[in-house]
Protein backbone atom coordinates (compact mmCIF):
# COMPACT_ATOMS: atom_id res chain seq x y z
CA UNK A 1 0.00 0.00 0.00
CA UNK A 2 0.61 3.64 0.02
CA UNK A 3 0.28 5.07 2.96
CA UNK A 4 0.36 8.44 4.32
CA UNK A 5 1.52 8.73 7.89
CA UNK A 6 0.47 12.11 9.61
CA UNK A 7 2.56 12.28 12.77
CA UNK A 8 4.56 15.06 14.36
CA UNK A 9 5.95 13.01 17.34
CA UNK A 10 9.75 12.04 14.90
CA UNK A 11 10.26 9.47 17.11
CA UNK A 12 6.97 7.76 17.28
CA UNK A 13 6.65 8.25 12.82
CA UNK A 14 10.17 6.71 12.28
CA UNK A 15 9.23 3.89 14.83
CA UNK A 16 5.92 3.58 12.56
CA UNK A 17 7.51 3.93 9.17
CA UNK A 18 10.26 1.91 9.49
CA UNK A 19 7.75 -1.03 10.47
CA UNK A 20 5.13 -0.13 7.47
CA UNK A 21 8.28 -0.13 5.05
CA UNK A 22 9.28 -3.21 6.54
CA UNK A 23 5.86 -5.48 5.91
CA UNK A 24 6.84 -4.05 2.06
CA UNK A 25 4.34 -0.34 1.82
CA UNK A 26 5.51 3.04 0.41
CA UNK A 27 5.29 5.40 3.43
CA UNK A 28 4.81 9.20 3.34
CA UNK A 29 5.45 10.92 6.83
CA UNK A 30 4.17 14.76 7.43
CA UNK A 31 4.04 16.27 10.77
CA UNK A 32 2.06 18.90 9.91
CA UNK A 33 -1.65 18.67 8.90
CA UNK A 34 -1.19 21.56 6.42
CA UNK A 35 1.34 19.72 4.66
CA UNK A 36 -0.30 16.19 4.16
CA UNK A 37 -4.04 18.96 2.81
CA UNK A 38 -1.29 20.10 -0.15
CA UNK A 39 0.42 16.70 -0.61
CA UNK A 40 -3.14 15.39 -1.15
CA UNK A 41 -4.14 17.36 -3.52
CA UNK A 42 -1.56 16.01 -6.09
CA UNK A 43 -1.02 13.35 -4.91
CA UNK A 44 -3.16 9.81 -3.83
CA UNK A 45 -3.10 6.88 -1.32
CA UNK A 46 -4.56 3.72 -0.93
CA UNK A 47 -4.87 4.31 3.36
CA UNK A 48 -4.32 7.38 5.78
CA UNK A 49 -2.79 6.90 9.14
CA UNK A 50 -3.55 9.41 11.60
CA UNK A 51 -2.53 11.25 14.70
CA UNK A 52 -5.36 13.29 16.55
CA UNK A 53 -3.30 15.66 18.21
CA UNK A 54 -1.18 17.81 15.84
CA UNK A 55 1.02 21.32 16.42
CA UNK A 56 -1.95 23.80 13.21
CA UNK A 57 -5.02 21.77 13.88
CA UNK A 58 -6.27 18.64 15.13
CA UNK A 59 -6.08 15.18 12.45
CA UNK A 60 -10.07 15.05 13.41
CA UNK A 61 -10.04 18.30 11.12
CA UNK A 62 -7.86 16.76 8.65
CA UNK A 63 -10.07 14.20 7.94
CA UNK A 64 -13.22 15.84 7.75
CA UNK A 65 -11.52 18.08 5.13
CA UNK A 66 -10.45 14.54 3.20
CA UNK A 67 -13.96 13.27 3.75
CA UNK A 68 -16.20 15.95 3.18
CA UNK A 69 -14.54 18.51 1.17
CA UNK A 70 -12.08 16.74 -0.81
CA UNK A 71 -14.38 13.16 -1.27
CA UNK A 72 -11.65 11.11 -0.67
CA UNK A 73 -12.52 7.55 0.42
CA UNK A 74 -9.31 5.97 0.96
CA UNK A 75 -9.42 3.99 4.25
CA UNK A 76 -8.58 5.82 7.52
CA UNK A 77 -6.86 5.17 11.04
CA UNK A 78 -6.61 7.14 14.03
CA UNK A 79 -3.38 6.41 16.27
CA UNK A 80 -4.06 8.33 19.18
CA UNK A 81 -3.20 8.54 22.77
CA UNK A 82 -7.06 9.85 22.86
CA UNK A 83 -8.29 6.55 24.54
CA UNK A 84 -11.37 8.79 25.83
CA UNK A 85 -14.99 6.87 24.50
CA UNK A 86 -16.21 9.97 22.87
CA UNK A 87 -13.11 10.59 21.35
CA UNK A 88 -13.10 7.26 20.06
CA UNK A 89 -16.64 8.08 18.82
CA UNK A 90 -15.77 11.47 17.44
CA UNK A 91 -12.92 9.98 15.06
CA UNK A 92 -15.47 7.27 13.81
CA UNK A 93 -17.89 9.57 13.04
CA UNK A 94 -15.42 11.82 11.47
CA UNK A 95 -15.11 9.07 8.71
CA UNK A 96 -12.09 6.96 10.43
CA UNK A 97 -12.50 3.05 9.65
CA UNK A 98 -10.86 2.24 12.59
CA UNK A 99 -9.23 3.59 16.31
CA UNK A 100 -6.11 2.84 17.63
CA UNK A 101 -4.69 3.89 20.54
CA UNK A 102 -0.99 4.39 21.75
CA UNK A 103 1.43 2.95 22.62
CA UNK A 104 1.21 0.85 18.98
CA UNK A 105 1.55 -2.63 18.62
CA UNK A 106 3.60 -3.73 15.72
CA UNK A 107 1.31 -6.89 14.68
CA UNK A 108 -1.71 -5.51 15.75
CA UNK A 109 -1.59 -2.09 13.50
CA UNK A 110 -0.31 -4.43 10.23
CA UNK A 111 -2.79 -6.65 11.69
CA UNK A 112 -5.46 -3.77 11.28
CA UNK A 113 -4.34 -2.49 8.03
CA UNK A 114 -4.66 -5.80 6.12
CA UNK A 115 -7.76 -6.20 7.38
CA UNK A 116 -9.08 -2.84 6.05
CA UNK A 117 -7.47 -3.40 2.65
CA UNK A 118 -9.33 -7.02 1.49
CA UNK A 119 -12.26 -4.96 2.68
CA UNK A 120 -11.79 -2.17 0.07
CA UNK A 121 -9.66 -3.45 -2.66
CA UNK A 122 -11.93 -4.00 -5.38
CA UNK A 123 -9.92 -7.20 -6.38
CA UNK A 124 -7.97 -9.86 -4.47
CA UNK A 125 -4.46 -9.14 -5.08
CA UNK A 126 -3.37 -12.80 -4.29
CA UNK A 127 -5.74 -13.90 -7.27
CA UNK A 128 -4.14 -15.44 -10.03
CA UNK A 129 -6.53 -14.28 -12.51
CA UNK A 130 -8.82 -10.73 -12.66
CA UNK A 131 -11.78 -11.08 -14.51
CA UNK A 132 -13.34 -7.84 -15.73
CA UNK A 133 -15.42 -8.59 -18.66
CA UNK A 134 -14.89 -8.41 -21.70
CA UNK A 135 -11.30 -8.52 -19.93
CA UNK A 136 -9.68 -11.48 -18.11
CA UNK A 137 -5.97 -11.16 -16.99
CA UNK A 138 -4.17 -13.95 -15.72
CA UNK A 139 -1.44 -12.71 -13.54
CA UNK A 140 0.55 -15.95 -13.43
CA UNK A 141 1.26 -16.10 -17.34
CA UNK A 142 0.85 -12.21 -17.79
CA UNK A 143 -1.32 -12.79 -20.35
CA UNK A 144 -4.71 -10.70 -21.57
CA UNK A 145 -7.57 -11.82 -23.31
CA UNK A 146 -10.81 -9.72 -24.44
CA UNK A 147 -13.67 -11.79 -24.76
CA UNK A 148 -11.47 -14.69 -25.01
CA UNK A 149 -9.43 -13.70 -27.34
CA UNK A 150 -5.51 -13.12 -26.69
CA UNK A 151 -4.97 -9.64 -27.33
CA UNK A 152 -1.03 -8.18 -27.90
CA UNK A 153 1.29 -9.02 -25.88
CA UNK A 154 2.69 -6.31 -23.26
CA UNK A 155 6.12 -5.61 -21.84
CA UNK A 156 6.35 -6.48 -18.40
CA UNK A 157 6.01 -2.82 -17.31
CA UNK A 158 2.81 -2.43 -19.35
CA UNK A 159 1.34 -5.43 -17.78
CA UNK A 160 1.76 -4.18 -14.20
CA UNK A 161 0.20 -1.13 -15.11
CA UNK A 162 -2.78 -2.97 -16.45
CA UNK A 163 -3.18 -5.33 -13.43
CA UNK A 164 -2.99 -2.25 -10.97
CA UNK A 165 -5.31 -0.18 -13.14
CA UNK A 166 -8.07 -2.94 -13.02
CA UNK A 167 -7.14 -3.77 -9.44
CA UNK A 168 -7.55 -0.05 -8.80
CA UNK A 169 -11.03 -0.23 -11.42
CA UNK A 170 -12.39 3.94 -10.80
CA UNK A 171 -9.94 4.98 -8.43
CA UNK A 172 -8.27 8.32 -9.30
CA UNK A 173 -4.38 7.32 -9.29
CA UNK A 174 -1.69 10.12 -8.53
CA UNK A 175 1.61 10.08 -11.74
CA UNK A 176 3.30 9.69 -8.31
CA UNK A 177 1.19 6.95 -6.99
CA UNK A 178 1.21 4.98 -10.54
CA UNK A 179 5.37 5.62 -10.91
CA UNK A 180 5.97 4.27 -7.59
CA UNK A 181 3.79 1.20 -7.75
CA UNK A 182 5.33 0.31 -11.26
CA UNK A 183 8.86 1.74 -11.16
CA UNK A 184 9.27 1.65 -7.33
CA UNK A 185 9.82 4.52 -4.79
CA UNK A 186 13.32 5.78 -6.05
CA UNK A 187 12.73 5.12 -9.77
CA UNK A 188 14.37 8.14 -11.62
CA UNK A 189 12.61 7.76 -15.30
CA UNK A 190 12.10 10.53 -17.68
CA UNK A 191 8.46 12.66 -17.07
CA UNK A 192 6.99 11.20 -19.91
CA UNK A 193 7.52 7.35 -19.75
CA UNK A 194 3.92 6.98 -17.82
CA UNK A 195 2.19 8.68 -20.04
CA UNK A 196 3.82 6.70 -22.97
CA UNK A 197 3.12 3.30 -20.73
CA UNK A 198 -0.89 4.78 -20.56
CA UNK A 199 -0.81 5.18 -24.26
CA UNK A 200 0.74 2.01 -25.86
CA UNK A 201 -1.56 0.44 -23.01
CA UNK A 202 -4.99 1.76 -24.16
CA UNK A 203 -4.27 1.06 -27.55
CA UNK A 204 -3.47 -2.61 -27.21
CA UNK A 205 -6.07 -2.99 -24.80
CA UNK A 206 -8.19 -1.43 -26.77
CA UNK A 207 -9.51 0.81 -23.38
CA UNK A 208 -12.03 2.39 -25.28
CA UNK A 209 -16.17 2.34 -24.37
CA UNK A 210 -16.58 0.09 -27.34
CA UNK A 211 -15.13 -2.36 -25.21
CA UNK A 212 -16.78 -1.52 -22.06
CA UNK A 213 -14.12 0.88 -20.17
CA UNK A 214 -11.77 4.28 -20.31
CA UNK A 215 -8.73 5.40 -19.69
CA UNK A 216 -9.19 8.67 -18.12
CA UNK A 217 -6.35 11.40 -17.46
CA UNK A 218 -7.03 13.84 -15.00
CA UNK A 219 -4.93 17.01 -15.55
CA UNK A 220 -1.80 17.56 -13.85
CA UNK A 221 -2.66 14.85 -11.51
CA UNK A 222 -2.73 11.43 -12.94
CA UNK A 223 -5.40 8.62 -14.42
CA UNK A 224 -8.20 6.35 -13.65
CA UNK A 225 -9.98 3.50 -15.38
CA UNK A 226 -13.39 3.81 -15.16
CA UNK A 227 -16.00 1.00 -16.48
CA UNK A 228 -18.71 2.10 -18.76
CA UNK A 229 -21.47 0.75 -20.73
CA UNK A 230 -20.46 -1.28 -23.44
CA UNK A 231 -21.09 0.33 -26.74
CA UNK A 232 -23.17 -1.63 -28.89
Amino acid sequence: MRIALLEDDDAQAETLAEWLHEAGHDVHVFGLGRDLVRHVSRESFDTFLIDWTLPDQSGRDVLCWLRQDRGETAPAIFVTSRNAEEDVVAGLNAGADDYMIKPIRRRELLSRLEAIWRRNRPHDASQDVIDAMPYRLDLKHRTVTRDGKPLESLTDKEFSLAIFLFQNLGRLLSRGHLLEAIWGLNATIPTRTLDTHISRLRKKLELYPANGFRLVPAYNYGYRLDQVERAT
